[in-house]
C-alpha cells in the first residue's frame, strides 16, 4: 500500500482566532491553556500538512451531518455538496 504523504489538507473552520494562533508561533498568556493536540496541528501547518480556512459558519457543509440546522439552510448546503 502506497501512501500519499506530500498533500496538504485543508480545513475549513469558523473560527479565525483559531487560525491566527496556529499560524502565529508568539506564545500569549492567555493562549497557554492550550493542549498537546493543538500544538501537533500548529506544527503540521508550519509543515505545510495541513492548511486552515476560514469559512463562515453558515456555510459549513458538515454542519448538516453533525447537528440539526434549519431547512433552508439544509437545502443550500445540501446542493453545494453535490447530494
Amino acid at each position: 500500500m502506497n501512501i500519499i504523504d506530500n498533500i496538504t489538507v485543508v480545513l475549513k473552520i469558523d473560527n479565525k482566532s483559531a487560525i491566527n494562533l496556529a499560524k502565529n508561533h508568539v506564545s500569549h498568556g492567555k493562549s497557554k491553556h492550550i493542549e498537546t493536540m493543538f500544538h501537533f496541528l500548529r506544527d503540521q501547518v508550519n509543515k505545510e500538512k495541513l492548511s486552515l480556512e476560514y469559512c463562515p459558519t453558515d456555510n459549513q457543509q458538515a454542519d448538516i451531518m453533525t447537528k440539526a440546522v434549519k431547512r433552508y439552510q439544509f437545502l443550500k448546503l445540501r446542493r453545494e455538496m453535490g447530494i
